[in-house]
């Protein structure tokens, strides 16, 4: 089975009290790199590797730093934050920017590439119910 992992830009912050008090441009604003909506899917063959060519300057580094293993889950195929969100196959992160921070979705996309494949994950379960979350 392939695996690819789809991140979307859920939201961007900003917290302008903040910047105004510990930034050197106290006029920064929201996350200039990422709108919400934004989609970005990766892959990792022999002929594309997002992952180890870091988007080739898609994505923000800073940003890339803090979702970067849980794609790198998701595009082996695992599970991408088990028991914590309703779908093991998705997780919610976000960047280090504390003063502008953006909200991601990382979803793996499973790829059957036979008849058994196909079958086996139509018979998975991938959900979490609250009696099942993990809390810390």
């Amino acid at each position: 089975m392939r695996h690819e992992c789809r991140i979307t830009v859920l939201e961007t912050k900003c917290f302008e009290d903040y910047q105004e008090k510990y930034l050197a441009d106290p006029k920064s604003g929201p996350c200039p790199f990422f709108k919400p909506g934004d989609t970005f899917l990766l892959k990792r063959t022999p002929q594309q590797d997002d992952f180890y060519h870091l988007m080739n300057g898609k994505f923000c580094g800073e940003a890339w730093d803090a979702v970067s293993r849980y794609v790198y889950a998701a595009l082996q195929g695992g599970s991408i934050m088990k028991s914590w969100t309703n779908d093991d196959r998705m997780m919610i992160a976000c960047c280090n920017d504390g003063t502008r921070p953006v909200i991601f979705k990382i979803e793996r996309i499973d790829i059957p590439e036979n008849v058994e494949e196909e079958e086996w994950l139509a018979k998975q379960d991938f959900t979490n119910a609250e009696e099942d979350a993990y809390t810390g």
